[in-house]
């Protein structure tokens, strides 16, 4: 017997990384599960996004649990796009247990040559996109007296970063979401929380256009040198880490946590106030 069996998970930005651990996590666990993802390259984004053999290696992958998986091509940024994923769901499955909403994207400029875009596209994907997956869920929820929403945030959020204000704005935005949906929904059987990593190896991570903005004195960086930078700062996280994290807030024990923000940071949120 699974911890999660009998349930039905929504995954947003399931199509790799994060995303993906999460979802066969989940599985392995005995829900069964929606995944979605935009599958298609937004412009301000330096690296390549994830594709449609990504979400249908993530179906693979659940697949081998013995559990159901949906995939969905379906763009956050879209109102509309959610509601039809939560409404797949819905019709598949008939419930809706729990959302991951994990979608999101990084991109690099200073504030003073940020162009409009690329502060436009961060909003409306890792915040704005949250925002939709939560109101697409919510209703059923209310209506089953149960759910469990965690969002997928960053330490970025509450230390800020250079070069990448939009994100860190968007990041700190999600933690708001979070805790007013949590106030609101107490009472309801409705948990909300976030988990807010450092690095994680993954390809948002794992990618040239990010290994020269964090090696700037090198042209063009190799992926050994990247991993030599980051073991020296204490490695990177690895998703299936912040799967276990994830676990602890969906299961029954979940239900004592609620607007949290749990870090998972290797030490760096130890020099936070």
């Amino acid at each position: 017997m699974g911890e999660l069996d009998g349930q039905v998970a929504i995954v947003t930005g399931g199509a790799r990384g994060q995303g993906r651990s999460h979802a066969v996590t989940l599985a392995e666990a005995g829900a069964d599960i929606v995944v979605c993802d935009i599958a298609a390259q937004i412009d301000s984004v330096a690296y390549p996004l994830a594709a449609d053999e990504d979400l249908a290696e993530t179906v693979r992958l659940v697949g081998k649990t013995g559990r159901r998986c949906i995939a969905v091509t379906a763009d956050v940024r879209s109102r509309e796009q959610v509601d039809a994923v939560a409404e797949r769901a819905i019709s598949e499955f008939g419930r809706i247990d729990i959302l991951l909403a994990n979608a999101g994207i990084a991109s690099n400029a200073t504030v003073a040559r940020m162009p409009e875009q690329m502060w436009q596209d961060m909003i409306d994907v890792n915040l704005t996109g949250t925002f939709h997956s939560i109101r697409a869920v919510l209703p059923h929820m209310l209506e089953r007296g149960y759910g469990r929403i965690v969002a997928t945030a960053s330490i970025a959020g509450r230390m800020g970063l250079p070069r990448s204000a939009h994100y860190a704005a968007a990041k700190w935005g999600v933690l708001g979401l979070v805790k007013s949906v949590a106030g609101e929904m107490g009472g309801n059987g409705i948990t909300a929380n976030a988990v807010l990593p450092a690095g994680v190896q993954t390809p948002m991570v794992m990618n040239p256009a990010m290994y020269r903005e964090l090696l700037p004195q090198i042209e063009n960086p190799t992926h050994e040198q990247a991993m030599e930078m980051f073991e020296a700062g204490g490695g990177l996280i690895q998703p299936e880490e912040i799967s276990k994290m994830i676990m602890l807030l969906v299961t029954d024990t979940g239900a004592r946590f609620n607007g949290e923000t749990f870090t998972v940071t290797s030490g760096l949120s130890a020099n936070l106030p």
